[in-house]
């Protein structure tokens, strides 16, 4: 296989991930600000017990909207992808309980790792 060839593959393989990865966060920050009551039980125990929790909660859902713009840009593409792996690592670990819900984010932590890695011109 030439290189051109692989190259073309490699962006386009980036681009579905950076999309998919997106989507993700775009989705959880939309409906995070349309129904946060939906998802405040998704902080952590201790930040969800208190009186701004959902002060939190947009803080949170600003910062998955600026992850997923920096996903779109294509700039810096490894470190937006490796935030995105660790902010989901972080969701699992800090919902450990809800695990049967949070276990998927598993796959898409792996997913922002696989972009870190691709090599992008």
């Amino acid at each position: 296989m030439n290189t051109k060839r692989l190259a073309g593959k490699q962006n386009v393989t980036a681009l579905l991930l950076r999309l998919g990865l997106a989507t993700i966060f775009l989705y959880a920050a939309i409906s995070s600000f349309v129904n946060p009551q939906d998802w405040v039980g998704y902080l952590p125990h201790f930040l969800a017990t208190q009186s701004y929790a959902n002060d939190l909660l947009k803080l949170f859902s600003l910062y998955e909207l600026a992850l997923a713009a920096w996903l779109l840009s294509g700039v810096y593409v490894r470190y937006a992808a490796l935030l995105c792996a660790a902010t989901l690592a972080g969701i699992v670990v800090s919902n450990f309980h809800l695990f049967a819900i949070t276990f998927r984010d598993i796959a898409l932590i792996f997913a922002a790792l696989a972009l870190a890695t691709i090599k992008e011109k």
